[in-house]
């Protein structure tokens, strides 16, 4: 679908579908308004009738309206207006997309991107419009066979327009329709990688499709071979993979497109394909769903797509350490000693707990390979933080209080929120090893903490850089669907990143 911004007046659109709010109690916008006021009153009439109360999300489809050259009018409610944030927003944008999809148009024009949200300009306003669109349309159809794919019926609605009040709006209007439109392909490619089974994407898929990004954008990559983790040391990352036959991949991806030299921002990715608990096995109920167990190394993937896309002026960094935790005669046993390219040693009480095995020795060989100005890692790491914060935020933990800030006001302005949980050093004691420099779960405390146990460990390994970790596994799939969060964030905080240079 093709997505456009424009400036013009609501009755005067020769389109499939003109688009227009109405407020709780019967209170049209301006777009209604004049689109009212052309028909000698066909919106109020609707409304008197009781088929239009504007409660929040509901549509209504008037056809050949009078004094208007659109084939429909669609009357979408807004809810109470002294209610209408940013999450009534994006939740009208999704229900219209539903609706359009019930319709038979080709394209259509809306006028909801006029409406104000607090403090947020039209860029932000098409932008959100754009995302919720793409996300209510996006399917994943890779895995079925040619005959199911064409029985599923595909959006009619070929192109979509942004309406803005003015002429002078058009130039933020268009920066809102570029940056979404990266997001959004980014966002794609993280769902894509977390809704494939682990018998397609396992490390050596996620290896060559580094490499076919690399292709087609200007991004640079590198894979590290089983061999080569040897030769550095990455005895944790190398514990986990003991009991796959694939091969583990540390996946490096390189954009360096800002001032030489320049230390670059670095994303380090959990890439588990498939997490079956190794000899801590899992519970066979929702096994399945440990195929999105990589959703952190999707989420590297979209966000370099996204800044490629954009020609962010910036050097950025994409790592997946990627594997699977199986079982076989060569797993690492519960209370085995491994030896991380840290050189701390770690002792493996539960197999479970291998995200972090994974991500330490990834965080040890980027604070190594690059300094950079900033790290974020991005992992479903733990149980413990969908018990804390459900599905709405994302677990987030920083050592440095500025960055910290940024990805949480990143979070705010993409829709893609973060709750920030402390890394107090009163959690080190419950990681404490009677045998080696740090056990890879708690040793006291129980269950208790465990989101920030987890980000704990990883502090262990991150102490001279300016890093942050998001714990996405209550954002990163919903309902067994990849949700490509934490995309949007990492995209706005490079945005802002890189509008900063700039100032």
């Amino acid at each position: 679908m093709e997505y456009f911004v424009k400036s013009g007046n609501p009755e005067k659109q020769r389109v499939a579908c003109v688009i227009v709010g109405i407020f709780d109690r019967r209170s049209p916008t301006e777009a209604a308004e004049t689109i009212d006021r052309v028909s000698d009153g066909a919106i109020g009439t609707v409304m008197r009738r009781g088929d239009m109360d504007g409660k929040l999300g509901s549509t209504l489809v008037l056809h050949n309206v009078a004094g208007t050259f659109a084939d429909r009018v669609m009357l979408v409610g807004l809810g109470k207006e002294r209610n209408f944030d940013e999450s009534a927003f994006r939740k009208v944008q999704a229900a219209v997309a539903r609706a359009l999809r019930q319709t038979g148009a080709i394209d259509a024009v809306s006028y909801l991107t006029h409406i104000g949200v607090k403090s947020h300009d039209f860029q932000w306003n098409v932008a959100q419009a754009l995302l919720a669109t793409e996300d209510v349309y996006y399917r994943f159809d890779e895995c079925r066979g040619e005959k199911a794919r064409g029985e599923i019926s595909a959006p009619k609605l070929e192109r979509y327009t942004f309406d803005v009040p003015r002429r002078s709006d058009l130039p933020a209007g268009e920066r809102g329709l570029a940056e979404a439109l990266a997001t959004a392909k980014g966002v794609a490619l993280a769902k894509d990688l977390g809704n494939l089974p682990g018998n397609i994407c396992t490390p050596t898929y996620l290896a060559e499709r580094a490499k076919k990004l690399a292709a087609q954008y200007p991004i640079k990559t590198k894979i590290l071979e089983k061999a080569d983790m040897e030769k550095l040391g990455m005895g944790s990352l190398l514990s986990v993979a003991r009991g796959s036959s694939q091969p583990p991949k540390l996946i490096i991806m390189e954009y360096m497109k800002g001032p030489k030299g320049e230390k670059p921002v670095a994303l380090v990715g959990k890439g588990l394909t498939f997490d079956a608990g190794g000899i801590s096995i899992k519970p066979a109920a929702a096994m399945d769903e440990m195929k999105f167990d990589m959703c952190g190394g999707a989420s590297v993937f979209g966000a370099m797509l996204a800044a490629a896309e954009l020609k962010l002026p910036i050097n950025l960094v994409g790592i997946v350490a990627a594997s699977e935790n199986l079982i076989n005669g060569e797993a690492v046993k519960p209370g085995d000693i491994v030896t991380s390219m840290s050189g701390l040693t770690i002792e493996v009480l539960n197999t479970d707990a291998e995200g972090r095995l994974i991500l330490c020795d990834a965080l040890t060989y980027t604070e190594q390979t690059y300094e950079p100005r900033v790290c974020i890692d991005m992992a479903t790491l733990t149980g413990a933080c969908i018990i804390a914060l459900g599905s709405p935020a994302s677990g987030l933990f920083s050592n440095n209080a500025a960055l910290g800030r940024a990805l949480l006001t990143a979070g705010e302005q993409a829709g893609d929120r973060a709750w920030e949980l402390p890394l107090w050093p009163e959690y080190d004691d419950n990681i404490k090893s009677e045998f080696a420099d740090v056990a890879n779960i708690a040793t006291r405390g129980g269950r208790e903490a465990g989101a920030i146990i987890g980000a704990t460990f990883l502090h262990r390994f991150t102490r001279k850089m300016k890093w942050a970790h998001l714990d996405i596994a209550g954002t990163a799939w919903v309902g067994k669907k990849s949700s490509g969060r934490p995309v949007p964030m990492l995209v706005q905080y490079l945005l802002n990143t890189a509008a900063k240079k700039h100032d």
